[in-house]
């Protein structure tokens, strides 16, 4: 979410407005607006939430399958797949973080759906044109023989899916919040409103999800992959005409600026008042007057951790008997110091939370591999690896019932405790439970190769374990990951926070392609096939699943040692 979902309405604030439906006044250096606001129209949202839908199924229709077609069209190899399919996902993550920057300091949330979606449109038509025009790829296998795709072909491929990972990036980064915005807080029915905007959005997400992991991906491997790519950009094209055709209806709010600068502030003058001494009561410490140099409506406690960022907040003339700092640059309030610690205390956290994500990767790479090798056939039905995606899902919106119905109140009345299970246990449980994934992985895989010696095929119905548990890990640990981000930041900062989830699964997916690549080389080096060669049925992909099983584990270890000496922020109402 971004500043402005929780930022007060027009009439309160001077960062933004709404656009066209306000008269700015400017007084000093102060903008105050007189506002008018646009009626409340439910189309407004219901485009949004229409749009996510259809984006979606776009975005998964490409995604979802990305590694087999990488293998089966452009006859890649195992290991320069899946790592080019986490260097891509990683790309896809990192530009939502581009996007709100760009979205909160220039944009706005429109322009950056509206640019971003040009962006989109032409990626999608590129990589769809790669797979239906014949001199864009390379020549089907015949037997044993797969020719490799030309330097030409890899090129305009990949130009088209980075163009996709912009596009995306975009509107992953200010769709949501853009939707949001649509709600006047102020009333009381607009904002109840806003509440099931927020649940219908992850429906839309994950219905999106599901229908391109059933029906698109199917298309893509039994009838055409240039149809199936082709589905995914009907679908854009739908979505960005719904969109432009709703502009009257929108309430678009300005950009609000970026909530890097007061970081950057508190450091700075931390440095140049490095030399001063801190007073033994931090009650000397300067803090202003409610809202002084901040919108936000509260004050934090000062905390001892990090001391040497208090010196931001020391008067620099202790003697003055004036207690407003000279300018923005020369003093900082305690509230904006401890808003810093913040960000440095979680940033440990955060940490932990790539390496969670680097494990949560193998289900569009690995696990789709190991997938591809086994017998998909239930019947007469042909089942498509990537499915079992869309599986997950299913799995995910059932724990999703059964942690709010069930657990989270036996949690309540076991601990005393209104929330039941706190964020950073949730977190916990879910960092568990990918360890179990990763070890069920690795118990297939074996089982697996030791059928194929025996001239059998493992069925694909066995992968489902796996999937199982990463979706309720899932379900522990990423909701509670974007709870913990936004409830933790401060109330000037929460776009900021709010993006490292999205960078977290960015680097994530960076780290398992370096892992991929890393284990790939060594493990050749040594025996001359290694662990995760061209044919998987010559290597040991059971052995990558518990080196990641280990990886998972440590980092569990880590996360629970850091979660249980976490200081949590303290805010003084007033």
């Amino acid at each position: 979410m971004e500043r402005g979902d929780h930022e007060p309405l027009l009439d309160q604030s001077p960062s933004w407005s709404y656009q066209d439906n306000n008269a700015l006044v400017e007084e000093g250096d102060t903008l105050h607006c007189r506002s008018r606001k646009k009626p409340f129209s439910w189309k407004a949202p219901a485009i949004v939430l229409g749009f996510e839908f259809l984006e979606s199924i776009a975005f998964a229709g490409i995604s979802l399958n990305l590694v087999v077609y990488l293998a089966d069209v452009l006859h890649g190899t195992t290991a320069s797949n899946a790592a080019n399919v986490d260097t891509w996902n990683g790309t896809t993550f990192l530009a939502p973080v581009l996007g709100a920057f760009l979205a909160d300091t220039y944009l706005g949330k429109y322009k950056t759906i509206a640019i971003s979606v040009i962006l989109y449109l032409l990626g999608m038509l590129t990589i769809t044109l790669s797979a239906m025009i014949p001199s864009l790829r390379p020549v089907s296998c015949k037997g044993t023989s797969c020719p490799a795709a030309t330097e030409f072909q890899y090129t305009v491929f990949f130009i088209a899916l980075y163009l996709i990972a912009i596009g995306t990036g975009g509107v992953k980064s200010a769709l949501m919040p853009f939707g949001a915005d649509q709600y006047d807080e102020t009333n009381p029915d607009e904002a109840q409103k806003k509440q099931s905007f927020f649940s219908l959005f992850f429906v839309a997400v994950n219905l999106g999800v599901f229908i391109a992991g059933t029906v698109v991906v199917w298309i893509q491997q039994n009838i055409a992959w240039g149809l199936g790519f082709g589905i995914s950009l009907a679908c854009l094209v739908v979505a960005t005409v719904g969109f432009f055709v709703g502009t009257p209806t929108y309430r678009v709010q300005m950009p609000t600026g970026s909530p890097l600068k007061s970081v950057l502030r508190v450091l700075i003058v931390a440095f140049k008042k490095r030399h001063l001494e801190l007073p033994k009561d931090s009650a000397l410490l300067y803090e202003g007057e409610m809202g002084s140099g901040t919108d936000w409506q509260h004050k934090l406690d000062h905390t001892d951790g990090f001391r040497c960022l208090d010196k931001a907040a020391v008067m620099a003339d202790p003697y003055s008997t004036d207690l407003s700092p000279a300018t923005p640059w020369l003093s900082c309030t305690v509230t904006q110091v401890e808003e810093v610690k913040i960000i440095l205390r979680m940033v440990p956290i955060w940490l932990t939370c790539i390496f969670y994500s680097a494990s949560m990767c193998q289900t569009a790479t690995t696990f789709l591999q190991q997938g591809v090798l086994m017998n998909s056939t239930i019947g007469s039905l042909s089942i498509p690896a990537a499915s079992l995606s869309s599986i997950e899902v299913i799995f995910m919106m059932i724990f999703v019932v059964i942690q709010d119905k069930i657990i989270i109140p036996i949690c309540r009345k076991r601990f005393q405790n209104p929330s039941g299970l706190t964020q950073l246990q949730r977190m916990g449980i879910g960092r568990f439970l990918v360890i179990f994934s990763m070890a069920a992985a690795a118990g297939v895989e074996t089982w697996r190769l030791s059928a194929y010696k025996d001239q059998k095929r493992l069925s694909i119905l066995w992968q489902v374990p796996q999937f199982l548990i990463l979706a309720w890990s899932d379900v522990f640990c990423g909701i509670a990951l974007l709870e913990f981000f936004y409830g933790e930041a401060p109330e000037s900062m929460r776009s900021l926070c709010s993006a490292f989830s999205c960078l977290a699964i960015s680097l994530g997916y960076y780290l398992n392609s370096f892992v991929v690549t890393f284990v790939a080389g060594i493990t050749k080096s040594v025996d001359g096939m290694g662990w995760l060669p061209a044919d998987l049925n010559t290597g040991h992909l059971d052995y990558y699943f518990w080196l990641w099983a280990g990886i998972s584990a440590i980092n569990f270890v880590v996360f629970v040692a850091l979660s249980r000496n976490y200081t949590h922020k303290k805010v003084v109402l007033k």
